[in-house]
């Protein structure tokens, strides 16, 4: 009986992706288009080498990593759902809270391709396999990145597949086992964030990145950037579907990045208070992030860009007649994610490794090559949320479980 049942759910899965009307047949495409595209792209980098890339010995982390950070705090964020319906038990939110996992695991594979795009020979991440290479922990911070990103995984697959099985099979959840899962991983949101933060603060010649703040910082604006995303993708939802989101739920969610968003602020100004108070020799750093040195300027414009976003945002989701507003707060939310993303991929590595440990100045931009293959990366975990939800919302509708296995084209994202 428990095969059949399975069976079924796997074969419901199948129709549900693969019908759709013509706009999701159109998105699919372009994802599938892109995909191709950064895979064309990564294979000429693995032809050449990461000479495809601007990095170079000055700056030998750059774009892919500043999106692998960017997306570890995406992936982080889901805890902002998480806390407020499970711990809470705020039915606006805990009805949506799914779709927050689910953005999390599609932003964890998302990582994890960036981090294998960043190195040279990917096919000896074997080395950093438990029992078959040496992962060198609990030494090695990168070991402890590992282990905590891909348990963070499979911990939000299990969260969500067990969820929705046992609600395609009307079958009540096992709180004995759910629930513990779902608070183990409130922690393992904030370590994904925390020991990213930790592998910048273990440079120790990178003086721009030696600061205590750091941690909390990151998770900051970790549960701002990523709200915003998820804002964006719950009022596509509510159109294309037939899915109920309140609008209490949505304007709860901007009411905690507005508190996120301070505390960002607060601590970035901390941080350059310190800098420019002190007048230490390492406010170099600082210095040509806002100012430059000398004719390179380059970073200038997106650390100002990238502040701008981030205060705006910060007052519009602040007052409520904006924050409730969905004009206003869409506006804030797309600020938010721009400023946070210019603020991780380009203002906190790139002043990092500028000037050198021997004083030079390279001034990085990323490269077409490293462009395309970024958008390939992006479009997998686009498509795979896709995917995702377009099962998860007739589930929690009701209307594909054990009985109806097989929906109708019309039930679409």
């Amino acid at each position: 009986m428990h095969n059949s049942k399975l069976v079924k759910f796997l074969r419901g899965c199948f129709h549900l992706v693969i019908k759709g009307n013509a706009a999701y047949y159109a998105w699919m495409g372009f994802l599938l288009l892109l995909i191709i595209i950064g895979v064309g792209a990564y294979v000429r980098q693995m032809q050449y080498g990461l000479i495809t890339t601007n990095m170079r010995d000055s700056v030998s982390w750059a774009f892919y990593i500043g999106n692998f950070t960017f997306l570890v705090g995406v992936a982080a964020a889901a805890v902002v759902l998480v806390i407020p319906a499970y711990i809470y038990h705020w039915k606006p939110i805990k009805e949506i809270v799914i779709l927050g996992e689910l953005l999390a695991i599609s932003s964890i594979i998302m990582c994890l391709l960036f981090v294998t795009v960043d190195i040279g020979r990917p096919e000896r991440v074997w080395h950093m396999l438990p029992f078959i290479g040496k992962l060198h922990f609990p030494s090695s911070l990168l070991a402890w990145d590992f282990i905590v990103l891909n348990l963070y995984l499979v911990l939000n697959v299990v969260i969500v597949a067990y969820i929705l099985y046992k609600s395609f099979s009307n079958e009540e959840h096992n709180k004995k086992f759910i629930i513990p899962l779902v608070f183990f991983a409130i922690p393992m949101a904030v370590s994904i964030h925390t020991v990213t933060a930790f592998l910048y603060n273990g440079l120790s010649a990178r003086p721009f990145w030696n600061s205590a703040i750091l941690a909390p910082k990151f998770l900051c604006s970790a549960f701002c950037s990523g709200p915003a995303i998820l804002l964006i993708l719950l009022q596509i939802l509510r159109k294309t579907s037939n899915l109920e989101i309140k609008d209490e739920g949505i304007w709860k969610i901007a009411e905690l990045m507005a508190y996120a968003a301070f505390i960002n602020l607060f601590l970035f100004g901390a941080e350059v208070f310190k800098e420019y108070y002190s007048g230490t020799h390492h406010l170099l750093y600082h210095q040509y992030m806002f100012w430059g040195i000398g004719e390179h300027k380059a970073i200038v414009p997106f650390a100002w860009l990238s502040l701008f976003c981030n205060i705006t945002a910060f007052l519009l989701f602040m007052i409520p007649a904006t924050r409730k507003n969905f004009y206003t707060l869409n506006i804030g939310c797309l600020l938010i994610y721009s400023g946070v993303y210019i603020e991780k991929g380009m203002t906190l590595i790139i002043p990092g490794f500028t000037p050198d440990t021997l004083g030079e100045i390279y001034e990085y931009t990323p490269s077409l090559n490293e462009v395309l293959i970024a958008a390939g990366i992006f479009s997998v975990g686009f498509l795979v949320y896709t995917l995702m939800v377009k099962i998860a919302i007739p589930i929690i509708m009701g209307k594909f479980h054990v009985d109806q296995p097989v929906v109708s084209s019309r039930t679409h994202v």
